[in-house]
Parts: C-alpha cells; sequence; structure tokens
C-alpha cells in the first residue's frame, strides 16, 4: 500500500509548510499533491513555491494564484506578485485545474475549490448565505462530484467516487450518498469558522496546520482497502507573525490575527 499526502491553502506560510513536510517526511510520505493557493496573506510566497516545486508531484492552481499570477495582474503592483517575481507566477498560472488517479479501486479527483470554479464554496458546517460569498455558494455536496467543462469533463466521463479540495481552510471527511468528500484545510491560514475571539484560548486546537493522508493501493482499478486520515500539526506561529510584522504587506494586522485564533479573514487580495 501507499500514502498520498494531500496539502492546500499554504498562503505563503513557509514555516507552517516546513513543519507539514517534515511530519510528512517522519511518515515516510513520498508523494505529495497540492490543491493551490501558495500567494497571499503570509510573507513568503516565493519560497512557498520553490520549495513545493522540489516536493510536489501534482500541483493544482487556486483562486489566489489566478488572481496575483494571471498576465494582465502583471501592472496592478500586487504585492505577492512583486515577491514571487515573472517566472514563478508564470509558472503558477500554468498549473492545471484539476487531477485524478485510482486509488484502491477508487476514482478520486482533486481540485482547489469545485468544478465549477475557483472561488466557488461548499461547507457543509457553515452557510455563507447573507455574507458577501452567498454568490458563490453551491447549493450541496452532490455538485462537487459533477464533470464540468472547467475542469475538462464531459457528461460520458466517470463521475468520482471520491473528491478532495481546498480552499474553505477547514478540513473535514464525509460520506454522502455512497461517496467520500474529503477538505484538506490548510496548511497557512487554518481557519474555525465560528471563532471570533482571538484570545481564547481553546483556539489552539484549530490554529495548526492540517492536510489529509489517503492510504491504499495507488493507480489500482481493484477494489481494495483505503483509508483517509486527517492530520494537524503544530508549528511556530510566533515566528510567522514576526516576519509579517517586519514585511510591509497591507493587511498583515488581519493575517496577524487570524494566525492567533484561526479566524475567518476578509480583505482585499494583496
Amino acid at each position: 500500500m501507499e500514502k498520498i499526502a494531500i496539502i492546500s491553502d499554504i498562503h505563503g506560510n513557509i514555516t507552517a509548510l516546513d513543519a507539514v513536510l517534515s511530519d510528512i517526511k517522519k511518515r515516510q510520505i513520498n508523494k505529495i499533491f497540492c490543491l493551490g493557493d501558495y500567494v497571499i496573506k503570509c510573507s513568503h510566497p516565493d519560497l512557498v513555491i520553490d520549495k513545493l516545486r522540489e516536493v510536489c508531484e501534482v500541483m493544482l492552481i487556486g483562486n489566489s494564484d489566478y488572481i496575483i499570477c494571471r498576465p494582465e495582474a502583471k501592472t496592478k503592483k500586487f504585492w505577492s506578485r512583486e515577491l514571487i517575481g515573472e517566472e514563478r507566477a508564470n509558472f503558477v498560472y500554468h498549473l492545471p485545474i484539476s487531477y485524478e488517479f485510482y486509488m484502491s479501486g477508487h476514482l478520486i479527483r482533486l481540485f482547489h475549490a469545485s468544478p465549477y470554479g475557483l472561488d466557488n464554496i461548499y461547507n457543509p458546517m457553515f452557510s455563507n448565505k447573507g455574507t458577501r460569498y452567498e454568490g458563490t455558494e453551491l447549493s450541496g455536496p452532490e455538485d462537487l462530484f459533477k464533470n464540468t467543462s472547467f475542469i475538462g469533463k464531459t457528461e460520458s466521463d466517470p463521475e468520482p467516487d471520491i473528491v478532495g479540495y481546498g480552499h474553505i481552510h477547514t478540513p473535514f471527511v464525509v460520506r454522502h450518498k455512497n461517496k467520500t468528500l474529503f477538505n484538506t484545510g490548510s496548511v497557512g491560514i487554518p481557519v474555525e469558522m465560528m471563532n471570533s475571539d482571538a484570545n481564547d484560548k481553546s483556539n489552539k486546537f484549530s490554529t495548526l496546520a492540517s492536510y489529509i493522508i489517503i492510504e491504499g493501493y495507488y493507480d489500482s482499478k481493484v477494489l481494495a482497502s483505503i483509508s483517509f486520515n486527517l492530520v494537524r500539526v503544530p508549528y511556530d506561529i510566533k515566528k510567522e507573525i514576526d516576519a509579517l510584522e517586519a514585511s510591509n504587506s497591507p493587511n498583515k494586522n488581519m493575517v496577524i490575527r487570524s494566525l492567533k485564533g484561526a479566524l475567518p479573514t476578509s480583505y482585499d487580495q494583496n
């Protein structure tokens, strides 16, 4: 059997990424797939992209990556774009939208947010109705298993048995109508949707970086044992906060608050 580490939403947090990669190495996992969002929020998107290019077998593009790395963004003077430079921006912009493979007889499909777009939201624990994100909320989990033109699929293609995604920064594993849906959570900006107090001491259980391990028979269409492991990894949050405080990030105070309390954030891309 083989293990695959699925990570997502690093958002420039090299400190958290290093901690997660160390945990993956200790578990002797060699396959790492990343579901996007390498830029904005924390201080070192350049180091994050470089590290992931070294270790990841699969990298996908996320919504933040598209906003910062698309060619027309070059003239907008985004803080993250200036940090990563044009070669990295071009590399990230041309990453694929989705990826699928078989494991233990199950067709697994991965993408950043949904098969409809990079900004769509589905969270079984928290509704976005009545918020600024209401227009991108999917109606239910079944939407995530659809074949759409956005991911280059047609009705004649097989639908996945398992879907994994990132984007919402809150991890989970659920079953729905004989299928499995999982979210990796976030390596760099973990979020607990109902958190509101950065000083709540119980937040320490939600500020940990997260990722998913899938174990089974890779590239096999024969039905066999498969498992999902949600992993939470502590890291040196103070080190990352110190780096933000020393930076000229336009949104650093809000990002620092989020890091301290796993709080949802809402601010302009940078």
